[in-house]
């Protein structure tokens, strides 16, 4: 199943500090740093009855000081319904995309720097760039020094500054590209275009045949980017939350 599968990628690829399995769901826990790796992946079939596995869920984020925070994929539609009729909000619609690299042709751009671990530096010019609160960053460099399967850091300088990063993870034939900016000053200028790039190949050097993104639906710019480097619509995510947002 394709969702399962990308989801799954998803989770190795940017991995929470602390999991906790129940039941078929997966409760993700990193002292609030980004939905995704805070939220309920409910992946796999379910024998407890729905109500008491929410209630449960709800006092586990409860007891850590975190509302409740559920990730839904097309998959997730009676759950969603429920959720819904619970008061639980919407938000943060994702496009997942898939792209086949049989189709990369690009030449290697030798001014794309990567690296295969995590370099203050690079954190540096991040926690800058994506503008990333102080109470945060410990807890993001956590997260990235925890990735297992083979990744790299992208990085583009431009008088001797990094003006724009990336992140891919390789993992069972797919390269899941994450963390993708570029400095605004210098925004249009095909910045984008060149770090995500230079990591598909990368991910085809380490035997991905596919790659894997998400993006928030109203992001036009993005979306454009993507369609010209061959990626289509898998499937779409969302967030249902209880609480304030």
């Amino acid at each position: 199943m394709l969702v399962r599968h990308v989801e799954e990628l998803t989770l190795n690829a940017w991995p929470a500090l602390n999991n906790l399995m129940y039941d078929g769901w997966v409760l993700s826990f990193s002292e609030g740093y980004t939905r995704r790796a805070n939220s309920i992946h409910p992946l796999y079939p379910s024998t407890l009855p729905l109500a008491d596995k929410i209630a449960a869920c709800e006092a586990s984020y409860a007891a850590r000081g975190q509302q409740t925070v559920f990730k839904l994929t097309d998959s997730d539609l009676e759950l969603d319904a429920t959720l819904e009729r619970l008061g639980y909000a919407s938000a943060g619609t994702t496009s997942v995309q898939i792209a086949d690299l049989s189709r990369l042709d690009s030449p290697v751009d030798g001014s794309v720097v990567l690296r295969s671990s995590l370099e203050a530096d690079w954190q540096a010019d991040f926690n800058r760039l994506s503008a990333i609160p102080d109470r945060f960053r410990a807890t993001m460099q956590r997260m990235l020094r925890n990735i297992a399967p083979a990744h790299a850091f992208a990085s583009i300088s431009v008088g001797g500054q990094s003006v724009a990063l990336g992140l891919a993870v390789a993992e069972r034939g797919y390269v899941g590209l994450f963390d993708i900016v570029v400095d605004a000053t210098v925004r249009n200028q095909g910045l984008g275009r060149r770090i995500v790039t230079r990591l598909l190949q990368w991910g085809r050097d380490h035997n991905a045949a596919q790659a894997h993104l998400a993006v928030i639906v109203d992001n036009a710019p993005a979306l454009h980017l993507y369609a010209q480097l061959g990626f289509t619509e898998a499937y779409r995510y969302w967030y249902r939350h209880k609480g304030t947002s």
